[in-house]
């Protein structure tokens, strides 16, 4: 699983101008993947950048983020991404969070990946992506305290009752 972005023209509808952005990765050192796209190194880890592509017309590129338990990679993403944006005269754009990004931005996009890694993690048995929390119990659980509880206040009630009718009765 990844956590993807996108780089899009600045105005919705507009045509974008992937070979300006296409020209600006490869002067960042970004090469070229034998199935398309490229990859770009980063000082924390390397990402992905595919064309996005719909009736044949390249709309945004795709900013591929592996999924991992520390969130420095997508944080350095968002700002080296929102960095080329502004270059590129394009905006960044995160799906998740439903809108465009600025380099201020990575605290908020870091707090939904980890959110989406912690998912990976724990629902889909990515290890990769999140540890799983450990198999060892924690204590009783709140329902389970619960019961105990109230079988213990029975207990008590029953004692009391037991102790006040011997003391009734003369015993």
């Amino acid at each position: 699983m990844r956590y993807d972005l996108l780089l899009q023209s600045l105005e919705p509808g507009t045509p974008f101008d992937g070979a300006r952005l296409d020209s600006l990765l490869e002067a960042r050192g970004a090469t070229v993947l034998p199935g398309g796209g490229r990859a770009w190194k980063l000082d924390n880890g390397t990402v992905e950048l595919h064309p996005l592509r719909e009736g044949g017309q390249w709309v945004a590129t795709e900013v591929r983020v592996p999924l991992a338990d520390h969130t420095e990679l997508i944080r350095e993403v968002v700002v080296q991404a929102a960095d080329l944006a502004s270059e590129a005269q394009a905006r960044l754009f995160d799906p998740q969070l439903g809108r465009a990004l600025s380099r201020s931005d990575e605290s908020a996009v870091a707090d939904q990946y980890e959110r989406t890694a912690r998912y990976a993690g724990e629902m889909l048995g990515l290890a990769s992506a999140m540890p799983m929390p450990s198999a060892e119990p924690q204590g009783f659980q709140p329902t389970t305290r619960f019961f105990v509880a109230v079988i213990g206040a029975f207990l008590l009630l029953y004692w009391v009752v037991n102790w006040l009718d011997s003391q009734l009765s003369g015993g």
